[in-house]
């Protein structure tokens, strides 16, 4: 497990305007992207306040080069050379004397274009949220929500890299095939049932070989960090197709990311214990077992999703909390997660991307989809302006936030996975 070090120290402050207090990224966080200036070239940076810092501009002043269009080589990094380059970049930032030589490379976040912080070679949503697994289980099978493999196996699929965005790239309405419950043949259009899904994104570090595994115990190794992740779903197509291969064209039209890579060091301060599983479930098998994991695998933090509707927008009004809650709502860790997915040998890169499925909680204002909040559209959620939604409208804007908080520590955010819904083409 990564340790706590000075760069959390709840003290410590940083000469950048804005920095402190920030409720993303104080000067303890220091995630990294990619950015551009005017449709220039891609460049590595961190984040600090409102503010970036380019790393290609400074390559000179820091312990290792991070120089390039993509954070793949930076992924890469064995874990200490990347806290390495952590604790050089927390002193560049705090400490007054570097302001002269920083301070022309710094930008506004608002004033630069955020792109995919990696080259994704693959993405793999899993489904370990348990409380989102009951309540979309009911809609199926009301008397059998979960499947037997559920409490015994993460449960995952393979996701479309191609398709994944980062925060601030509208979402077309997909066409596809449905099967409306009144007809006898399906027909094909664009969906009527649009959802978003709340989840975390995983960001795979230095990986393994083909044909090798990662042990439970070494996991958080190829762990490079973490982000905000809606991967968006027809709910319409889903239920059409999803029988016997999983999700396939509801799922792979658009995925959007929050483009900072919050590094697994800076969440240092933010492992909790793995919530007890229920009195009856079965323990996990010895390949996915570690005291150690369960004792701190989980991490504290707070999620969020807001709906801003065309209307809302135009009046001027703030987005409308639909739900919160703690990411600990998920049935298996991040390791545990890391770790089945190469116990058949399978290889993961630099770069790729693991989702964690939607994380729910137990109660309606936890749920972290519309198909959940709305019973399936059979009750719509009813907005402050009198709007309902049962699913998403063209125009609606779904925009997600996280804040990993623990007592002594400053919180650290992810930033905004926001999208808007446009008409289909």
């Amino acid at each position: 497990m990564h340790t706590i070090d000075h760069t959390h120290d709840p003290h410590r402050t940083s000469w950048v305007p804005g920095a402190d207090g920030h409720r993303d990224f104080p000067v303890q966080n220091l995630p990294f992207g990619i950015f551009s200036m005017d449709g220039g070239e891609r460049r590595p940076a961190v984040a600090i306040g409102d503010k970036l810092l380019d790393l290609a501009a400074i390559t000179s002043l820091l312990p290792v080069d991070v120089r390039g269009p993509t954070l793949n080589p930076l992924l890469a990094l064995p874990p200490e050379r990347r806290t390495d380059l952590r604790h050089k970049l927390f002193e560049l930032l705090s400490n007054e004397s570097h302001r002269p030589a920083l301070a022309p490379y710094l930008h506004d976040q608002s004033a630069v274009t955020m792109h995919l912080p990696a080259r994704i070679g693959d993405y793999t949503d899993f489904y370990v949220g348990i409380h989102h697994a009951n309540n979309i289980g009911r809609q199926f099978r009301p008397d059998n929500p979960l499947l037997p493999n559920y409490k015994y196996v993460p449960i995952g699929y393979h996701g479309r890299a191609s398709s994944i965005r980062p925060s601030g790239v509208p979402v077309v309405r997909p066409k596809g095939q449905r099967k409306p419950p009144d007809a006898d043949t399906p027909v094909v259009g664009a969906s009527v049932r649009l959802d978003y899904e709340l989840e975390m994104g995983v960001w795979i570090g230095r990986g393994n070989d083909l044909g090798e595994t990662i042990p439970i115990g070494e996991a958080d190794a190829h762990i490079a960090g973490f982000c905000l992740l809606n991967d968006w779903s027809a709910r319409d197509f889903q239920a059409w197709e999803y029988q016997p291969l999983g999700p396939f064209l509801a799922k792979n039209f658009h995925s959007t990311i929050s483009p900072w890579v919050v590094t697994i060091e800076a969440m240092a301060p933010f492992r909790i214990a793995q919530p007890p599983r229920p009195e009856g479930d079965p323990q996990p098998l010895p390949y996915l077992w570690d005291k150690a994991d369960q004792a701190e695998g989980a991490l504290a933090i707070d999620l969020e999703a807001y709906l801003l509707t065309a209307r809302m927008r135009e009046a001027g009004e703030a987005p409308h909390r639909l739900s919160h809650g703690p990411a600990s709502n998920m049935y298996w860790t991040v390791a545990q997660i890391v770790t089945h997915h190469a116990s058949n040998g399978c290889n993961l890169n630099p770069g790729d991307l693991i989702g964690t499925g939607t994380i729910s909680a137990a109660t309606d204002d936890g749920f972290g989809s519309l198909t959940e909040l709305s019973r399936g559209g059979t009750q719509p959620v009813k907005l402050p302006n009198g709007e309902e939604r049962g699913f998403l409208a063209d125009g609606d804007e779904v925009i997600l936030s996280a804040i990993a908080h623990a007592n002594g520590y400053v919180p650290i955010g992810f930033g905004e996975c926001r999208a808007m819904v446009l008409p289909a083409r």
